[in-house]
């Protein structure tokens, strides 16, 4: 069970977490910026606000918040269009607009989205990192690194970007990167230094840093400098830090194209952060589960203070939160603190940062993306089988091709037309039920039944023969199309009666479907049923009610159909004489409905005068046609027995006053040799000896039946009855019947050394 959202407390791990993702943020806080065509700061700013202002409000431990790479088309249209200013405004009323969603809790809206095209997700997002980091690795910096869309804005894209590193790649930078991805991969593997409490990623930057550094006293061509760094804007004082502070245009609030562009990015902010939230859920090891609601009303409150102040529009940020992951959060306080370490740099120490080369934070993210899509992750989805792995890799190729609006878009278009493939293919399901009275076919509808399968339905009732009986079962259908219903309903009342054809119908609300349900069939034994019985029909019902059992098909009954049909008299079709052990109840293991058998229980299914009568009542009056003796294993009562003869005594039977009289009934079942090899055995091979005493017994008590009951005996002379030993298995739940076998045929299998 997923654990709420105020379990956990701060930790050192929060600390460690909030400090990597702010090396990781910092560096895409200014390229989401330069992708949107929005000055440096305006990223700064939101992952500040994102960091602190949503991460004090979210109820999400692990999500960490800020300027998204999928809005960046959004934002560099709308400040196109807009202006800066104009644009601030749309951010706020977007922002508003989310505040307003999350109170409306319009966050449920995620739990729409199938687990395959989340994953999809992640997986994408991996491989997204994977491919736009390995430029950056080798030092070819010409994209901005919070590029995230396959087409970029400078008219290349993720692929030519990568061949493009053969012509502009750095040394000194590829250098740097390919250390701080050793670091990273050694310090995953060697378990001294993975429990040291520094985290790799922040030895991979100052390994970085210090071979950048040493790099510039060799000079030349290994020099690491440029847009190969952090480029924060540097802030010579408090008042410098204020100028670049931007306020909305309020004068533009008239314009319907801000109001336009508010919705804009109300709707595909709110579409991204809660599909990241759901995500990033996936990804928390204590699966706990973030109030999506709640997400966006802190999610607007962000983006208003966002607009305020000159920052770009900012989501749950999938990249970000998957760092957050890695490095152990246990809380949202890592979101603070990262948010707060941008503010305290980019106003303190700005130049120093600025010596943080962009290759070893590009290593972190590529070591990141190879987490999220690892093949381990793709082999398992591959075995989910085909309905989950092609919305799946759908959705990971449709990302990475386009963006991770347009491919979730796509991912969930596949996830539902499987569904509807899978509903037109296979409206219905068909089965042949074999009562008592008869074949009738069951047909299971879909949950959902549109027009488009009136034809399948059509086609499989015009193929009943006449004479045949139709159940048709609504129980699990929300929908039926009127044009469904009126076939269902025009073939009940007149072409199933013109063919000879009758329809049942079960499951079916006439305030919900339009019409009500009705059994036409007899689902039980009567007395017409039971006349044309025969001990060999009965015998095959019960095996063919047990096969059912265990396979989980079990009939279609109508209880309280029964129940009243049943009260004016009984005509049941056989006689079970069975152990009163409780896990092997005969209705249940025959699949039998009210009315159907004669039930006799009593301990070790032993025969007495009373016992006699019940089965003589049950044939001679009653009409049933078999009698059944059945045994089963682990049998209490058999046990028992065994104790009192092979061990000399037991401490259950001296509890029980009464018990010993069924136990000198099963005494005979139990040989001298037989007592004496169960004395020995134990374990497994002592379990297997009291069972085989149990078919023994079942054979004395069948011959014991005969023996005392001259009307039983008479009935099975002239075929009336059967007399049918049986054994259930109460581990498999399989019965296994034997008939024609003397008393004492039943081999014990002989004792092995003990």
């Amino acid at each position: 069970m997923k654990q709420t959202a105020a379990t956990s407390r701060f930790s050192f791990s929060d600390v460690s977490a909030g400090l990597v993702v702010y090396l990781v943020a910092l560096p895409l806080c200014l390229g989401v910026a330069k992708a949107s065509g929005a000055p440096y700061f305006a990223g700064i700013l939101a992952g500040i606000v994102g960091g602190i202002v949503v991460g004090a409000l979210s109820g999400s431990h692990t999500s960490v918040s800020g300027p998204a790479a999928g809005l960046t088309a959004v934002v560099a249209t709308q400040i196109h269009a807009l202006g800066l200013q104009g644009f601030l405004l749309a951010v706020v009323i977007g922002g508003v607009l989310q505040i307003v969603m999350g109170i409306a809790r319009l966050g449920f809206l995620s739990a729409f989205v199938p687990t395959a095209v989340i994953k999809g997700l992640l997986a994408a997002i991996g491989i997204i990192l994977i491919l736009k980091q390995i430029p950056h690795v080798l030092g070819h910096d010409a994209d901005p690194e919070g590029e995230m869309s396959f087409f970029q804005v400078d008219d290349q894209n993720t692929f030519s970007e990568l061949a493009a590193i053969l012509n502009d790649y750095h040394l000194g930078a590829a250098l740097i990167g390919l250390a701080a991805l050793a670091v990273l991969i050694i310090w995953d593997k060697v378990k001294f230094l993975k429990n040291l409490p520094v985290p790799s990623p922040l030895v991979a930057v100052l390994v970085g840093v210090g071979i950048s550094e040493y790099l510039r006293t060799i000079g030349g061509a290994w020099i690491v400098s440029g847009n190969h760094l952090v480029e924060v804007p540097v802030v010579e004082s408090l008042s410098g830090f204020k100028q670049f502070l931007l306020t909305p245009d309020f004068q533009q609030l008239g314009n319907p194209a801000v109001f336009l562009a508010g919705v804009t990015i109300a709707i595909v902010a709110s579409l991204e952060t809660l599909l990241n939230l759901e995500a990033v859920d996936r990804l928390d090891p204590r699966k706990r589960e973030s109030p999506a609601s709640r997400e966006l009303v802190a999610q607007g409150v962000g983006n208003t203070v966002a607009g305020l102040i000159g920052g770009i529009p900012v989501t749950s940020v999938i990249v970000r939160s998957s760092v957050n992951v890695n490095m152990g959060a246990t809380s949202k306080a890592s979101s603070i603190i990262h948010g707060s370490l941008l503010l305290v740099s980019v106003a303190v120490f700005p130049a120093w940062l600025n010596r943080i080369p962009l290759a070893c934070l590009a290593a972190i993210l590529l070591v990141t993306g190879y987490k999220l899509a690892s093949p381990k992750i793709i082999r398992g989805m591959w075995r989910e089988g085909r309905e989950q792995f092609l919305p799946f890799i759908t959705t990971v190729v449709a990302i990475v091709l386009t963006d991770l609006l347009t491919g979730i878009i796509i991912g969930l278009a596949i996830s539902i037309g499987f569904v509807l493939r899978s509903n037109l293919l296979r409206p219905m399901r068909n089965f042949v039920e074999k009562h008592a009275a008869g074949e009738v076919l069951r047909i299971e509808l879909a949950s959902q039944v549109s027009f488009l399968n009136k034809a399948a339905l059509e086609r499989t009732l015009l193929d009943v023969q006449p004479g045949g009986h139709v159940l048709i079962d609504a129980r699990g259908t929300d929908y039926i199309d009127p044009d469904v219903r009126h076939l269902i309903e025009e073939f009940k009342e007149r072409s199933g009666p013109v063919r000879g054809v009758d329809v049942s119908l079960v499951g079916f609300d006439s305030k919900k479907h339009g019409l009500h349900s009705e059994m036409n069939f007899i689902d039980y034994v009567d007395r017409t049923v039971q006349d044309k019985m025969t001990p060999g029909r009965a015998l095959e019902l019960l095996k063919e009610g047990n096969q059912r059992f265990r396979n989980g098909t079990r009939l279609t009954r109508d209880l309280g159909r029964q129940m009243q049909e049943t009260a004016p008299g009984q005509h049941p079709m056989a006689v079970i004489l069975s152990c009163i052990d409780s896990r092997n109840p005969a209705e249940i293991i025959f699949d039998l409905g009210l009315g159907d058998i004669f039930s006799v229980r009593i301990a070790g299914n032993v025969v007495s005068r009373k016992v006699l009568g019940s089965i003589e009542y049950g044939c001679a009056a009653g009409g049933a046609k078999l009698v059944v003796v059945m045994g089963h294993t682990r049998c209490g009562a058999i046990t028992e027995a065994v104790n009192c003869l092979a061990l000399d005594g037991s401490e259950a039977g001296a509890a029980c006053h009464h018990l010993q009289f069924i136990v000198e009934d099963i005494s005979p079942s139990v040989d001298e040799a037989t007592a004496r090899s169960i004395a020995q055995a134990s374990g497994a091979q002592r379990e297997e000896l009291i069972d085989a005493v149990a078919r023994r017994h079942v054979r004395h008590v069948i011959d014991a039946i005969r023996g005392q009951s001259p009307v039983l005996r008479r009935l099975e002379e002239t075929g009336q009855i059967q007399l049918v030993a049986a054994m259930y298995d109460v581990r498999s739940g399989n019965v296994k019947f034997e008939t024609g076998h003397p008393a004492g045929s039943i081999a014990t299998p002989q004792p092995q050394s003990v």
